[in-house]
Order: structure tokens, then sequence, then C-alpha cells
């Protein structure tokens, strides 16, 4: 009876490869065109994205440099013809841009006595949910003292109660006029209550605090133990 052939572990490795290299070839010749129009996307649409974040940060930093001209602008007493350029850089892409646009141009309506612009500016940035808190916060809180005197004490109350809140970083500012809007209520002793807390919050201006232990002194609660004395 004859033997088997004697088939060595080199045949067998020879016999795995031409096998894996046909499979790659007819794998290629199915999918190799796909596989190219899909390289070929890839980098068209990664080029374009590096393109166009290449052009926003020059745009950004040219719009900066339009920042820094108004600034000296303004500097200089002109704040007439920096209105326009303000218009158009509060429309900036850049969030920083924006919003700096936005407060300067609110500053500069104060500036000219148009406080109804002034206003404008600050709900402006305080609806511009793309910006950050902050911004957000701080225009609330300028666009209610602009408008306190107009306004109805419970819309300054149902404004700023997300704010006067202690621990908040505006606890001291957004407290004080809702506050002064409670005592415009006639609801004396929440408002002194409030003042009370404001003077207990050390991370409010000191002065603040002051004024708080007066005015709640004024309504008839002591809050004086809330400003410690100086450390010897």
């Amino acid at each position: 009876m004859a033997e088997p052939p004697d088939i060595s572990e080199t045949f067998l490795r020879e016999v795995d490869e031409n096998l894996r290299r046909d499979r790659a070839r007819d794998f290629a010749k199915k999918y190799g065109s796909w596989l190219i129009g899909a390289l070929v996307l890839f980098l068209i649409a990664s080029g374009g994205f590096i393109y166009w974040q290449q052009v926003k940060e020059q745009r950004a930093e040219h719009q900066v440099e339009q920042l820094s001209e108004v600034f000296k602008s303004i500097g200089s007493g002109d704040t007439t013809s920096v209105s326009k350029q303000l218009d158009d850089l509060s429309q900036s892409g850049s969030k920083g841009v924006r919003a700096t646009a936005l407060f300067t141009r609110a500053a500069v309506a104060i500036q000219q006595n148009d406080t109804k612009l002034a206003v404008a500016k600050y709900r402006e940035i305080a609806g511009d949910s793309g910006l950050p808190k902050p911004y957000r916060d701080i225009a609330l809180i300028r666009q209610t003292a602009l408008e306190f005197d107009q306004i109805q004490p419970q819309e300054v109350i149902a404004r700023l109660q997300p704010l006067a809140k202690a621990g908040d970083p505006w606890f001291g500012t957004a407290g004080e006029m809702t506050a002064m809007a409670l005592i415009k209520q006639g609801k004396k002793g929440d408002a002194a209550q409030l003042f009370a807390a404001i003077a207990r919050e050390t991370n409010v201006p000191p002065s603040l605090r002051a004024r708080s232990v007066q005015i709640a002194g004024s309504l008839g609660v002591d809050a004086s133990g809330a400003i410690a004395a100086p450390a010897q």
C-alpha cells in the first residue's frame, strides 16, 4: 500500500498564504473602489474642517483687533463712531467677541443716556443661550438694575429668584434688589431677613454687607453680629 505524501509545515504555510492572498485580491476587486471613495471623502471632510477652523481663528483674531481699536476710540472720548462697529461685532460667531461687543454697546448707550438701548442689549445677552451662564447672569442683573423703577416689584423678584440665593455668585446684588422689591410690596419682615442673610454671606463685598446690616437694623432685625471683628 502506497504511503501518503509527506506534507510539511512549510507547504501548509505556503498554501495558507496563497489562500489569504487570493481572498485579499478578491476583496480588493469587490470593495476596493468603495474603500478608496470613502478614504477620499474622509480626507476631503478632514481638510475642510481644518480649513474652517483656521478661518474661524483668523476671523476671531481680526475681530479682537477691531475690539481693541474700539476701546481706544472710547478711551479717547469718541463713542459715536464705534456704534456701527460694535453692532457688527455683536453678530460674531465667537462667544467672547459677541458678548464683549454687546456689553460694550450697552455701556456706550448708557454713556449716551440711551437707557432703552442699553436695556435691549442686556436683554439680548441674558436671552442668548449660546453664551456662558456668567455672561447671561450679569446681563440680567444690569438689565434689572436699569429697569428697577419701571417694572413691578413682583417682576423683579421673579426675574432674580434664581440668583437671590445664598451661595450664588450674584447673591449680594440680586438679593439686595429683591429685598428692595419686597419693601415696595410692604413685606418688610421678609426684606429684613434677606438683608440679614446678605450680611452673613462672606463672599459678598464688605461694603454691601455693611449696608445690609444697617438696612436690616432699620427694619427691626439686628444683623450686626454677621460682621466679624478684624483679627488681631
